[in-house]
């Protein structure tokens, strides 16, 4: 699993104090710094490094949403606040998540696992890929490894996790696009409007273009077709 690096910025002690416990009981995170300070904080993030940013937004000198706006590309924000009001600001710099306070343990995993998914879609070597997803079924979140994943189906704002050796699949609130965005592009591929595929799960292919894997077949449509050609020249010699 690869580490994600954090840090933390409130001006509040208490609330940085909370979020270091949760930061040192969570598997996975190594926290980089902790700030009261949002321009100290600044001068920090400039040096690079640190991948998810739990960030309050309400702060003298510069606040968090100033802040935010000024943070290097690799780094991903999470808003901790006392201000529901702020939410809809948030999607501005593509925050992960807005965690309102006062911040439940829960809450904060539930933010951990976004940044997961997100850094588990990134180009990284064999040795710090990630190499499962977690997938939330039924509001707790299940680790499902790549490997077991045979493709996914969509329907409105529900997809269909289909898994080897299951008959049912994992049911999750998600779009298709999120979807793409979560499974590396390397291993998946997006055939149709309504199906993403595992790439090494396919047993054949025939002349009308129709994917067979595990039960299901699954046509190509022609949004899809070039690229999914063009992956297959990849891997013939013809």
């Amino acid at each position: 699993m690869r580490t994600i690096t954090c840090m933390i910025v409130d001006d509040e002690p208490l609330a940085v104090r909370l979020l270091e416990s949760f930061v040192d009981k969570t598997p996975g995170l190594q926290l980089l710094g902790s700030y009261t300070d949002s321009v100290e904080a600044m001068t920090a993030l400039k040096g690079g490094g640190v991948d998810l940013l739990f960030l309050d937004i309400q702060m003298p000198d510069m606040n968090g949403m100033e802040l935010a706006h000024m943070l290097p590309p690799e780094t991903r924000v999470v808003f901790t606040t006392a201000f529901k009001e702020y939410a809809f600001e948030s999607y501005e710099v593509s925050a992960l998540d807005f965690l309102l306070k006062p911040i439940r343990y829960n809450k904060f995993i539930a933010a951990v696992e976004k940044a997961r998914q997100w850094y588990g879609r990134e180009p990284a070597d064999d040795a710090t890929k990630a190499d499962t997803i977690f997938i939330k079924v039924d509001g707790e979140y299940r680790q499902v490894p790549l490997s077991g994943i045979l493709y996914v189906s969509g329907m409105k704002d529900y997809v269909m996790f289909w898994l080897e050796g299951e008959k049912r699949p994992l049911v999750t609130h998600l779009t298709m696009k999120a979807v793409e965005e979560m499974l590396p592009a390397a291993q998946f591929m997006r055939v149709h409007r309504s199906y993403v595929v595992a790439l090494n799960k396919i047993r054949s292919i025939d002349r009308n273009d129709c994917i067979y894997i595990g039960d299901e077949i699954i046509r190509v449509t022609d949004a899809y077709r070039d690229a999914f050609l063009q992956f297959l020249s990849k891997k013939t010699r013809q």
